[in-house]
């Protein structure tokens, strides 16, 4: 993964990533797991992969 530079910044995008879209998901336990390209992308990116993670993997709440 890298240094402790690198590690921090993919935590911060993960995190502030969870943080906006908790309220969103599913209620449940997430694991994430930070791999290279991460340390590339910005924070729209991210946002954009993990929305359509999300989608398929059908984990956003059904609004009533």
């Amino acid at each position: 993964m890298g240094n402790a530079v690198s590690r921090n910044r993919a935590k911060r995008l993960l995190r502030a990533h969870f943080i906006s879209n908790c309220n969103s998901l599913k209620s449940g336990y997430y694991i994430f797991v930070a791999k290279n390209p991460i340390l590339t992308s910005d924070y729209k990116n991210v946002e954009k992969t993990f929305n359509k993670i999300y989608k398929r993997l059908k984990l956003f709440r059904d609004i009533e």
